[in-house]
């Protein structure tokens, strides 16, 4: 299992400097990646532009909505991104969430997936750089782009049945977020990977996002991570990850405990079958990034 680190929402007056300077950390530490979100903050490819360059590791967006854009322009940006960062990034993308797409940007929310197909039949062959003639019901495109950076992974946050199919048959993977080791275990890998399958191609990438907090009180812990995180339990994409979990919140799937509970946990997930784990450093960060570093290194 590969191990990353999603990077904070940067707070101070410079934040590409600040950025820059975790990403480099993240990579003399050792993990494999580093992963922006991309909510109300920067925007994560233009700032993984600016500030991951010169800096061996890989990158990735955890994830960028895809319905403000249109997927020829996300494209023209990953690759202009991907071209910036020597060949480092891996464009993680998402659907959102119907409260986000419909109350603030005004789109439809009807049928997402129907909408998430569509949009990887353009945004695929267009990172690609190859000519694209596509009509769909959401989407249309007939357009050939010609920037350099071409050829990248792409990941889907997919969570459901249908979404998973998708990521395994067209896509490089999922990223997940908010889901526990029994439901990837029972769920999210046996379902992506039979259509990775049979689809011919190779086990995709699963790739689990979580809190983790290294600490000696991990019921304090586990309440900060509700309170810090508690519209994840309310969004209905999460909150079926965490029914299937039989969690009541977000902190009942965050990694806390003591050195050798957290190192059990991360193998737990290993186990479950995700590829690579990305953490949300939350509590003493010194303490919790030790344990990471030495679990990352076996």
């Amino acid at each position: 299992m590969r191990f990353g680190l999603l990077l904070n929402e940067p707070t101070g007056q410079d934040p590409f400097a600040e950025l820059s300077d975790a990403i480099a950390q993240a990579a003399a530490d050792g993990f494999d990646s580093a992963w922006s979100s991309h909510i109300f903050g920067v925007d994560a490819l233009t700032a993984l532009a600016v500030a991951g360059r010169g800096h061996a590791i890989e990158l990735g967006t955890a994830v960028v909505p895809v319905y403000p854009r249109h997927p020829a322009a996300l494209a023209q940006q990953a690759m202009t991104v991907n071209a910036a960062l020597g060949g480092r990034l891996t464009l993680g993308i998402g659907l959102s969430h119907q409260v986000v797409i419909e109350n603030m940007y005004g789109y439809s929310y009807d049928k997402p997936a129907r909408h998430m197909t569509e949009y990887l039949n353009v945004l695929l062959p267009a990172s690609r750089g190859e000519q694209v003639d596509y009509t769909g019901e959401t989407v249309k495109a007939n357009i050939r782009l010609g920037t350099p950076g071409a050829g990248f992974p792409v990941l889907i946050a997919a969570l459901g049945p249908r979404m998973l199919k998708l990521a395994g048959t067209v896509a490089d993977g999922t990223v997940l977020w908010m889901t526990g080791p029994k439901t990837v275990a029972d769920h999210i890998a046996p379902t992506i990977n039979a259509a990775a399958a049979e689809a011919g191609r190779e086990p995709p990438r699963i790739v689990c996002e979580l809190p983790v907090s290294v600490t000696d009180d991990p019921d304090a812990a586990r309440a900060r991570v509700n309170e810090i995180f508690e519209v994840y339990g309310q969004l209905p994409s999460y909150r079926a990850m965490l029914d299937r979990e039989g969690a009541a919140g977000p902190g009942d799937v965050a990694i806390v405990g003591d050195e050798s509970s957290v190192r059990a946990q991360i193998d737990q997930l290993a186990e479950a079958g995700v590829t690579d784990f990305v953490a949300a450093v939350l509590g003493d960060r010194r303490r919790t990034r030790d344990v990471l570093i030495g679990a990352s290194k076996g």
